[in-house]
């Protein structure tokens, strides 16, 4: 081999090794793939995100304001409301009473809540308020479908179960899920109430970048179990590594949140339909396989995922929600991609 040639093949293999470096370097950098969307991002990005992997947090950072007047800082731990990722919490208490024996899924809700006076209280069952399939869309209206047949998601049936909670262990649903979170030791995580909470951000609505402050909340007492949680994403990555290790529910408990008779389709997670068990979307038939949930409302954003086969939790909160009901959950959207694509979940 004469020199020549050893030099030009020599050089070839650095700058083939450089750039196999590189490419493998910018697939594996999430991070900065995740700083460098935040950086740039329109509309603008406003909150805190949370990646876990093994139960160890791996990116942690927060973005933007807790109140765009005072243009107060976040910190990671701002509390945010997370409107309908309250579901899953929901969820796991009802299936902690089917352990206890006091709760029976396939059971019609007027044996737990007999004040109901509607002839389909005695039709519908627990399992398909968990699930969105029993067609309740106003107490004082017949049903939407034949319950079990069609999948209609709203706030009704988890406000119903938050009821039943309180109807089979006497207490409220406030008084069970805030003594549960004390126990997990998710300290800044309590439903939310009328009395000031020390932590909770402002919520607003974002036109065009211009943020407009939501003053009166949708929460209500009876929708709490629905909609009416406030966490941080610190505890939500507590609550995941509880629930998604076995320390929550038997096994037997913790499966039925992701075995499901009923397809959706929702944007954030895919474009064809996919499964929906109690408080869980599942993503299954990709090659990427997920669960989780999404939230919106008086002025916030969150989603939180799980990916069980690499053991990784995202975690998103905003305390805005696009006017635009095309850009919600652009950046939480473009935040996932990069995620997938990376190696961490290899």
């Amino acid at each position: 081999m004469n020199s020549h040639f050893r030099i030009s093949f020599l050089f070839s293999f650095i700058l083939l090794f450089s750039n196999s470096f590189l490419f493998a370097q910018k697939k594996n950098n999430y991070a900065a793939q995740i700083d460098s969307l935040i950086s740039v991002s329109d509309p603008i990005f406003n909150g805190v995100v949370l990646i876990a992997k093994n139960g160890k947090t791996v990116y942690n950072k927060t973005y933007g304001f807790t109140n765009f007047e005072t243009r107060k800082r976040l910190k990671t731990d701002s509390q945010f409301e997370i409107m309908s990722n309250t579901r899953q919490i929901t969820a796991v208490l009802i299936l902690k009473e089917v352990e206890q024996g006091r709760i029976d899924l396939q059971a019609p809700i007027k044996k737990y809540l007999p004040e109901l006076t509607q002839a389909w209280a005695d039709s519908v069952t627990v399992h398909q308020l968990l699930n969105h399939t029993h067609g309740i869309i106003d107490l004082q209206k017949p049903l939407a479908f034949k319950p079990g047949t069609d999948f209609k998601y709203e706030d009704l049936g988890y406000s119903l179960l938050g009821e039943i909670i309180k109807s089979v262990t006497k207490k409220s649903y406030q008084e069970i899920a805030n003594a549960f979170f004390k126990e997990l030791k998710m300290k800044n995580t309590l439903c939310f109430s009328a009395a000031p909470i020390k932590n909770l951000v402002s919520g607003y609505i974002n036109t065009n970048n211009s943020f407009k402050i939501v003053s009166k909340t949708m929460i209500t007492l009876k929708s709490t179990a629905s909609n009416g949680i406030v966490s941080t994403a610190d505890d939500i990555a507590i609550w995941n590594e509880n629930l998604h290790k076995g320390k929550l529910l038997q096994p037997e408990s913790y499966q039925l949140l992701f075995k499901y008779n009923i397809t959706a389709q929702n944007n954030f997670f895919a474009k064809e339909k996919i499964g929906y068990g109690y408080g869980f979307r599942i993503v299954d038939k990709e090659p990427v396989k997920y669960v989780g949930h999404t939230g919106l409302g008086d002025g916030f954003s969150s989603v939180n995922l799980y990916f069980p086969e690499s053991d990784i939790s995202l975690i998103i909160l905003e305390n805005q929600m696009n006017q635009n009901r095309d850009l919600f959950y652009i950046n939480e959207f473009k935040i996932k991609n990069i995620l997938m694509k990376s190696d961490l979940l290899n």
